[in-house]
């Protein structure tokens, strides 16, 4: 019987991995073809590689200055989040038994509840009016937009955690905000790394918001740019795959490059909470 279900478990990830790395493979494979390779055979490795789709998908997005703008804007909104709602998450789990902190807690929580399309129109409005239809005002938005979700994880996951260490810490003299960051925060490393998953993935692959607020081409993060490239470009599928490839690859390597404290962490805090 055992046997049987690790049959099919395998099966099951076989499959799964299957179905992931094939699309990842048809996109790889046409980004190196020219339109001749590419209408005799999709699926066939090309006699040549055509490395210059690549090189023109860099200049005529401007890749780079894309790829920055995008890190300019996960980067400290993943910063941000992790230090405020981490914070925010942690004065309300260990004042529950108050009115304030317990409306708080499901004020945060109905938001989640509140669809985007509703309230989208007057807050791009209002972040025109402040002047800040800009990089900065996306990262404003993010962090705001993840405080519901991330508080819900959050207190959870501190609601289990024993409160004898942090009255040891009182008994020693600490305040409040050296036990936060000395004690507290590092015991949240599993489930900040869940956070700081769900927060990049956010922040970087975007498209709604980006589109919204941004309108210098100098500004657009790689979600935008991709769609203006495709808008353009929609009959050479050499070069948009190309460029799909790249707008893919940085999140891809920080993957590749973390991929064990990053399960890690996810596994750990599963276990904990």
């Amino acid at each position: 019987m055992k046997g049987k279900t690790n049959w099919w478990a395998t099966g099951l990830l076989l499959l799964g991995s299957f179905i992931i790395i094939i699309p990842l493979y048809m996109a790889f494979i046409v980004s190196l073809k020219n339109p001749q390779q590419l209408a005799e055979s999709i699926l066939a490795i090309p006699d040549s590689f055509q490395i210059s789709n690549y090189l023109k998908a860099i200049e005529m997005t401007n890749y780079f200055q894309s790829l920055m703008n995008s890190a300019y804007v996960t980067i400290p909104t993943v910063i941000v989040v992790l230090g405020v709602n981490s914070m925010v998450s942690y004065a309300i789990a260990r004042n529950m038994d108050k009115k304030y902190f317990k409306f708080l807690y499901y004020y945060f929580i109905s938001a989640m509840f509140i669809p985007f399309p509703l309230i989208m129109l007057p807050i791009v409005k209002e972040m025109a009016m402040l002047s800040l239809d800009n990089l900065s005002g996306l990262i404003l938005l993010y962090i705001v937009y993840a405080l519901p979700l991330n508080v819900f994880i959050y207190v959870g996951y501190i609601k289990s955690l024993p409160r004898s260490i942090e009255e040891a810490a009182i008994i020693d003299g600490a305040n409040v905000w050296q036990i936060f960051w000395r004690i507290i925060f590092p015991v949240l490393k599993p489930i900040n790394a869940t956070i700081a998953i769900l927060t990049a993935l956010k922040a970087w692959n975007d498209f709604l918001l980006p589109l919204l607020m941004i309108s210098d081409r100098s500004n657009m993060t790689l979600p935008l740019v991709q769609h203006v490239f495709q808008s353009q470009f929609s009959t050479n599928y050499s070069l948009a795959f190309a460029s799909y490839i790249l707008a893919l690859l940085p999140m891809l390597l920080v993957y590749i490059v973390a991929q064990k404290k990053i399960i890690s962490g996810v596994m750990r805090g599963s276990v904990k909470g």
